[in-house]
């Protein structure tokens, strides 16, 4: 089994606040600081009178369209020339983009790297991202001060959940077993494949994962290891490119580099949720599960799966027929879960899988007024809350009520 690392690995520590007013707000305290306490300074800021640290910003919105920007950020003592007095240590931070957006409520989650620098982390209060990254660090604000912990050896690996957070935050892995992915991709040389052969290639080079004896298991697996797959086939392309440089007849080629720069990027969000369809699919295949995929129903919509036939489904009175499910599939749900309520107006109650780690109560709790079952690889289960988890539905339970349907 492939080892994935643990928090230690990229974190030396961090704190957690709620952010108040005089934290955020500068109009309000007229500073732009945060105080930070003897247990973050022991476990891993230091007490080095005005240390200047390279910081990134990074700002979660409520639906987590976010933003970063790299900066600086100071750590002082405000009373070292006042012996009569204890040390006061505070955080002081340059406006910027992320620090105009916080307000007083977020939660800014306060990290140190492996490399020493410092990620200033806002989020929303009760949004998703706050969710998710409470999970992944293990800690919730407590009154008014920070909570702090250190990262050791003894921390549990990473998971799919786990590495998924921090991919969203910008956090680059270090693949393990380079070495064997490297033989598996090398009849790629630096081009793509599509995505279909991939998904296929990822699959056949772990022959011991068998979907028929745990779907949930399965598509996390594949899934996984595609994704460590890709992400090495795309640092050769990358890196070939970039020796090949950008100049065209007038010198540096700018917007060469600008237009490369967002392919790749666009590659990596869209590549995906194409790779979740084609797992998915191969996980029903192994169960004789009968589905078709991106079938047109009413208004041209096309849900990712209809089950079991569009002729059933168009066979159908408007009312619906009890062996009809639809199911979409959205590696991140974000707000875009409302449009798998449109996809087919003869089945009532829609179902959603997604990848996505810890979704906001609230956003659950509208899923469930809405009509929509979501469905969460079992894995992934355990960023959510115990009352959310005793709603969600595996990709198991899934199949065990669409094999209920259909037989």
């Amino acid at each position: 089994m492939i080892q994935r690392g643990q928090l230690s690995d990229y974190f030396e520590g961090v704190g957690v606040k709620r952010l108040s007013a005089v934290d955020a707000e500068p109009k309000t305290s007229n500073q732009h600081e945060v105080g930070t306490t003897k247990k973050m300074r022991d476990d891993f800021l230091g007490e080095t009178h005005q240390q200047k640290f390279p910081a990134i910003y990074i700002w979660l919105g409520g639906d987590q369209e976010g933003f970063t920007e790299e900066s600086w950020a100071t750590h002082y003592d405000a009373r070292i020339r006042k012996e009569d007095r204890a040390a006061e240590w505070r955080l002081y931070y340059p406006s910027n983009p992320v620090t105009e957006a916080m307000k007083a409520g977020d939660t800014l989650f306060l990290a140190k790297d492996q490399g020493g620098v410092l990620w200033f982390i806002v989020a929303p209060e009760g949004s998703t991202s706050e969710q998710q990254l409470f999970w992944l660090f293990g800690l919730r604000p407590e009154g008014k001060s920070f909570i702090s912990r250190e990262f050791s050896d003894e921390e549990p690996e990473l998971d799919f959940a786990a590495r998924f957070i921090l991919d969203e935050i910008g956090v680059e892995f270090e693949e393990p077993e380079a070495d064997k992915l490297d033989s598996i991709i090398e009849r790629f040389g630096t081009t793509f494949p599509k995505t279909a052969e991939f998904s296929h290639l990822a699959r056949l080079t772990l022959p011991e994962v068998r979907a028929e004896d745990d779907p949930d298991a399965a598509l996390i697996a594949w899934l996984d290891h595609e994704e460590a797959l890709f992400r090495r086939l795309e640092r050769k392309v990358v890196s070939s490119r970039i020796e090949a440089g950008f100049v065209d007849d007038s010198g540096t080629d700018v917007d060469g580099f600008i237009s490369f720069s967002l392919s790749v990027q666009n590659r990596r969000k869209s590549r995906m949720g194409h790779s979740l369809e084609n797992h998915l699919a191969a996980v029903l295949g192994a169960h004789d599960i009968r589905h078709v995929r991106g079938a047109v129903t009413e208004h041209n919509h096309k849900p990712d799966f209809l089950f079991p036939d569009l002729e059933t489904y168009q066979a159908a009175p408007a009312g619906g027929d009890p062996r009809l499910t639809m199911l979409g599939a959205k590696s991140t749900c974000k707000d875009r879960w409302r449009q798998v309520l449109a996809e087919a107006e003869k089945i009532s109650r829609k179902h959603l899988l997604t990848l996505e780690p810890g979704i906001s109560g609230p956003q659950t709790d509208q899923m469930e007024a809405s009509g929509l079952q979501l469905v969460v690889p079992s894995p992934v289960h355990g960023s959510y809350t115990d009352a959310q988890r005793g709603w969600l539905w595996s990709v198991g339970d899934f199949i065990g009520e669409v094999r209920t349907r259909q037989t």
